[in-house]
């Protein structure tokens, strides 16, 4: 580039030197120096004019003026650079292209919003699993389509480490589950997947699991009280029977325990045991099943700590909470050696709501923690059958927590005891009335 203006700085100056040369044959050397430039400021006009017509018409022609000097490699520069930027323009619309194909081949529905949820692109299958159109839904808001609070409320969360299940509310009979991802500009990317054969498998799994546990209820019944009325007149009976009718009686009742289990994890996963909007004194909740926990101790003597530091009540459902604070306290009951240390704490802090049930049993290896609340899931199977536990109880209490917006977080170690924890939103809790002073 240097060379090239240097050679055309010396053409421009050997121009004017020939136009004053041609000024002095005629004995006007300035004047001849003056139309020169003149002439070449004129023509410098000219082609920039060319190069603006040029510039402000790009999709006229593609191809440059044609001109000498400077300005003809000015145009040639900005020729190739025009052309450059076309064949980028031509590859990154190939690919967005191909971006779009893909993603309208995907199965799940994909939507792209801004930060308010202004719709801006999604691929066909939202068309068909949300109802979109794409001639007038374009730049409108997705709550005005998706209007379900449910998906609002998810929306605007920005917590979206779990996904949401809806209907789709086009077609109610398909069950999408909603994942949202933050990208850009607080953007949203939305992919909405048909879980609906899944969800209908489910709930098969539920009315079957719910349908078979009540009538098995009944026959056993039957053979517990036959059972409980043997074993009272064990006295009666050939001594080799004793042991079997025992026997008998015993899996009998653990059986009961396991159909009762069923039915209730059955009710509070199908929304038939619904959380009552009532208000539940937790305090006198926790005294009474350490109580009966005490009971159930018997000779191992067990040594109990209650230790409440929030008086408030909680909004929710009595019986479901005693289900899930007295399987926690109960199995610490069964799985801590005799003598060991019960302590169970009800506290509250700004995150909200915690039960902790601290015992000084075995343990659990931490492998297989993740998986506890699973049903049947025995970490160590040999122990269940020594306390005739069903598998189903920490199912339950995750359940029962998830109906009051809670969680579940386990501690432990081997050899070091096992704590549970119960978390529970801040906003369940309630301000006791103050008494009357009569």
């Amino acid at each position: 580039m240097q060379y090239n203006w240097s050679r055309h700085l010396r053409l421009i100056i050997a121009f004017l030197i020939v136009c004053t040369v041609a000024g002095a044959f005629f004995g006007y050397p300035i004047y001849g120096l003056t139309a020169g430039l003149i002439g070449y400021l004129w023509w410098t006009l000219v082609q920039a004019k060319r190069l603006y017509h040029w510039l402000g018409n790009p999709g006229g022609t593609s191809e440059a003026p044609q001109s000498v000097g400077l300005w003809g490699d000015i145009f040639d520069s900005l020729h190739k650079l025009h052309q450059n930027h076309l064949h980028l323009q031509d590859r990154l619309r190939a690919r967005i292209n191909r971006v779009q194909e893909s993603t309208n081949a995907m199965r799940d529905g994909v939507i792209m919003t801004d930060a308010n949820g202004t719709m801006e692109w999604w691929n066909g299958s939202a068309e068909y699993l949300l109802g979109f159109r794409r001639n007038t839904d374009r730049g409108q808001y997705i709550h005005n389509l998706i209007r379900t609070p449910a998906f609002k409320a998810y929306f605007d969360a920005r917590d979206y480490r779990e996904s949401l299940e809806i209907h789709s509310p086009a077609k109610p009979h398909i069950r999408l589950q909603i994942q949202i991802s933050l990208f850009g500009d607080d953007d949203r990317l939305i992919v909405a997947k048909d879980v609906t054969r899944l969800y209908q498998l489910e709930q098969m799994r539920r009315d079957f699991v719910g349908n078979v546990s009540h009538e098995m209820r009944t026959p056993l019944t039957v053979i517990s009280g036959y059972l409980e009325t043997l074993v009272d007149n064990a006295d009666e009976l050939p001594p080799k029977w004793r042991r079997a009718v025992n026997t008998m009686a015993q899996q009998s009742s653990r059986m009961e325990a396991l159909i009762t289990d069923l039915i209730l994890l059955s009710k509070i996963e199908t929304g038939e045991q619904t959380v009552n909007d009532t208000v539940t004194d937790v305090e006198a909740l926790i005294r009474q099943i350490c109580h009966d926990a005490s009971a159930l101790s018997g000779d191992k003597q067990h040594e109990f700590s209650v230790n409440i530091t929030d008086h408030r009540l909680l909004k929710g459902d009595e019986s479901q909470l005693r289900s899930a604070f007295s399987n926690l306290v109960f199995n610490a009951v069964k799985y801590t050696p005799a003598k060991g240390h019960i302590t169970v704490t009800w506290s509250a802090n700004r995150e909200g709501a915690h039960l902790s049930v601290r015992d000084t049993g075995i343990g659990i290896d931490p492998v297989h923690i993740p998986r506890l609340t699973e049903r049947f899931y025995r970490a160590d199977p040999s122990r269940h059958k020594e306390t005739g536990g069903t598998g189903l109880g920490l199912a339950i209490v995750k359940h029962v927590l998830l109906n009051h917006d809670g969680n579940l977080e386990i501690r432990s170690r081997i050899g070091d005891g096992s704590e549970f924890i119960c978390h529970l939103p801040r906003e369940r809790l309630v301000e006791r009335a103050p008494e009357k002073v009569s």
